[in-house]
């Protein structure tokens, strides 16, 4: 560390996310490595040690003979005062070595409103922000993540993009560049042999055709890329890497515990979630193997805490069996366990038991729609019912704490499905002064609702997001309707979720606009003290770019949608489908009770879902 490095950190917030050195991380000798890789979150320390995609893939490269990836993290806003005022390039914890300096940058994102940091990130390490710019095989800029599902309005700045999961295309592309490094290729030659890897994007290798109303009329491959990419899977979960021994952070991050992926994908098929189709097909570990993995983290880490990690972890075939397993060896020693991501369908008595015997966790639920109408409509596959018997049982058990979260702006929705909700909550509140064994203590429910946003890759992709003053409208209706003190309710703010929503569905000509946000300072916009709405209005005006094309306007059944070169494996036969059925409020059985042809099977070897 450098004596002016070390002066700063004196003054600035939380200094140990600069500093590195924690147990754990990996070290290699510059001479006996080939390939230098920096690892970019782009967040703060406390997020990015907090996913464990990140740390899962920081392993695998690391695990390769010659590689060595470092990791960077965006600075605080004083921070990154300190690095421009003394001219101190951002850098890697493990070598502190300026971002500029490494073979390859390698960015994971998935949150839509951390784009603005991307381009910070590499402006502070001395990197070309444009793609165009760096012309040499130095400084190849590549990124994954749920987020690459729709690759295009970053397509100015990423080099290419490698889709799907990482653990084993990240092999295959880092053996390319090597190859390439070795050969004294250039960056095109490089660049057109990574196209050849399946799941590879490479934007340069598409040129996107304009109508004069501003719709894509044509997505044409060039240099012999293929008219679609498909994303990459990991097939066998319980072979597959997992960081069993990792880096134990010298501050507190968001999630200070171990964390336990217990399987990929989800069987419910919400039309409105993302990541329960580009996760598809649904794979899992076996409760033996995760035993194994989740002993080897705790003894590794100190931890006092684990999560079973999942998109919805009640819907793990061995539940029970994997909690006995896991109270054998935690209850004994004060180590909690959690499961988030419940659902109010196959929630049991029986497992609520089993997960409060070290600690009691508030319950987590999301019902998403108010009225049963919308929610078969949303195909969320779960009723009134069973939420209160859900509920039932978890007041009988002792619970007197309850978070909801619940979306408005659902397509179809309407004024009665809004006040559904307040009545909905009301039927709980009862339901706690029915049931509750201890009447004293008085229940607490923690109200959330978000602004729906129509994401790529769904049955709603093609859906209008209603404006935010519609939002707002809804958000006061509800308000209006929450007549207890019981409730504690709080709403994402609208102007967020515009811009998610734009970024999300966004095509090249949000590059301009990331650029003029950028030159206003735009950056850190997940946190709301930097937040800075009016300035990317500003970057929309001045690179003349309508917001509102991409989120009130929709998008028509016969349009070129901006993504429509990349597939996540399910057919867009099967979203037409979901699609109308939604308008009709028709439910989708879950791929247990009965296979619905989304097409991800076709993604695994002999076309095979775990189910």
């Amino acid at each position: 560390m450098t004596d002016t490095l070390h002066r700063i950190l004196q003054r600035v917030q939380k200094p140990a996310r600069y500093v590195g050195g924690e147990y754990g991380q990996i070290i290699k000798k510059k001479e006996d490595t080939d390939v230098r890789v920096a690892f970019c979150f782009p967040d703060t320390y406390e997020i990015g040690m907090s996913n464990i995609g990140m740390r899962i893939l920081y392993g695998v490269m690391n695990g390769m003979d010659g590689v060595w990836c470092e990791r960077v993290f965006a600075p605080w806003a004083d921070m990154e005062q300190e690095l421009r005022q003394n001219e101190i390039p951002l850098f890697a914890l493990e070598s502190h070595d300026a971002l500029s300096s490494f073979d390859m940058i390698a960015f994971t994102i998935g949150y839509e409103m951390s784009y603005s940091n991307i381009l910070n990130m590499l402006e502070l390490g001395g990197v070309p922000m444009l793609a165009k710019d760096r012309t040499g095989l130095e400084n190849i800029v590549f990124a994954g993540g749920v987020c690459a599902v729709n690759p295009e309005p970053l397509a100015d700045f990423i080099d290419f993009f490698s889709l799907g999961e990482g653990e084993d295309i990240t092999k295959e592309i880092l053996k390319c560049y090597r190859n390439a490094k070795r050969k004294g290729s250039s960056k095109e030659e490089f660049l057109l042999a990574v196209s050849k890897i399946e799941g590879v994007y490479v934007p340069s290798f598409y040129e996107h055709i304009y109508n004069e109303d501003g719709t894509i009329s044509e997505i044409r491959p060039l240099n012999g890329a293929p008219k679609n990419v498909t994303k990459r899977i990991v097939e066998n979960l319980d072979e597959a890497f997992f960081p069993a021994k990792g880096i134990v952070p010298s501050t507190e991050i968001v999630h200070d515990r171990s964390n336990l992926e217990i399987f990929r994908g989800c069987i419910r098929g919400c039309r409105f979630c993302q990541a329960g189709f580009c996760y598809r097909p649904v794979r899992a570990k076996s409760a033996d193997r995760l035993c194994e993995q989740a002993i080897e983290s705790l003894d590794d880490s100190g931890n006092s805490e684990i999560t079973l990690a999942s998109l919805s972890s009640s819907d793990y075939r061995p539940i029970g069996e994997l909690a006995d397993k896991l109270l054998t060896y935690c209850e004994p020693r004060k180590i909690s366990l959690s499961l988030p991501s419940l659902r109010a369908d196959n929630f049991s008595r029986d497992l609520m038991l089993k997960i409060q015997r070290v600690k009691k966790s508030s319950l987590t639920f999301a019902p998403e729609a108010g009225t049963q109408r919308l929610r078969d409509a949303i195909n969320k596959n779960v009723t009134e019912e069973e939420i209160l018997e859900t509920c039932r049982t978890a007041f009988s058990g002792g619970w007197n704490s309850v978070k909801l979260y619940f979306m408005l702006g659902l397509p179809t929705e309407t004024d009665e499905d809004v006040v559904g909700i307040a009545e909905l909550v009301w039927k709980i509140l009862k339901l706690y002064r029915e049931t509750a064994p201890n009447q004293k203590r008085k229940l607490t429910i923690n109200l959330a609702t978000a602004y729906f946003v129509p994401k790529p890759f769904t049955p709603f992709q093609w859906e209008k997001q209603i404006s935010p003053e519609e939002y707002l409208r809804r958000v006061h209706l509800l308000q209006d309707n929450l007549h207890t003190r019981a409730v504690d309710y709080r709403y994402h703010e609208s102007d967020l979720s515009r811009l998610e929503a734009v970024i999300a569905r966004g095509d090249r000509r949000l590059g301009k606009v990331l650029l003029e946000a950028h030159k206003r300072c735009v950056r850190l916009d997940g946190w709301d003290e930097y937040f800075n709405y009016n300035a990317w209005l500003d970057a929309f005006a001045a690179a003349d770019v309508d917001p509102d094309f991409y989120t009130v306007r929709g998008f028509s059944d016969d349009e070129v949608l901006p993504w429509s070169t990349i597939s996540v494996g399910v057919t867009e036969r099967f979203f037409r489908q979901e699609r109308e059925k939604a308008y009709r409020s028709e439910v989708t059985p879950d791929c247990r009770t009965k296979c619905a042809g989304c097409g991800a099977r076709s993604l695994s070897e002999g076309g095979k879902c775990d189910e």
